[in-house]
């Protein structure tokens, strides 16, 4: 499914999400990670689907890709027992909402050298989802 940036589709979709996901909660516990809170959470655990594959939501353990538990506020490249590309280990980046929306936007133009295949969510309202979930796994 693809979210517009229209303000009345992101309405619709929040509806959505907050009526059938929030309302049972199974789906989104069966995901792992924290139960999402708001619709606006619940629809950044679907759109971090994209992401799952690679990266986990537990603090203690790495996929492919390093785990994303606590990120918002983390320096790029920082955990220790992750081997990160020397672009994104020298990149100076701290994520925060801005550096996470340009890494979603285009993570290869970002930080150009990066390991991590190429992602582009360019859609502002996935964009403002996913982060909206990755703010919520912290401690």
């Amino acid at each position: 499914m693809t979210i517009t940036k229209s303000t009345a589709a992101k309405s619709a979709i929040l509806a959505l999400v907050a009526g059938t996901l929030l309302a049972s909660g199974t789906a989104l516990a069966q995901g792992g990670g924290p139960t999402p809170k708001t619709a606006e959470e619940a629809a950044g655990k679907q759109v971090f689907h994209q992401c799952a594959a690679c990266h986990s939501l537990d603090s203690s353990k790495n996929a492919f890709g390093p785990s994303l538990y606590n990120v918002v506020g983390r320096k790029a490249g920082s955990i220790p027992r992750f081997d990160y590309s020397d672009a994104l280990k020298a990149s100076n980046i701290t994520w925060t909402e801005d550096s996470l929306r340009q890494w979603i936007a285009g993570n290869d133009k970002f930080v150009p050298g990066t390991r991590m295949r190429h992602v582009a969510i360019t859609d502002r309202a996935e964009q403002d989802y996913l982060i909206a979930f990755l703010k919520s796994l912290k401690q």
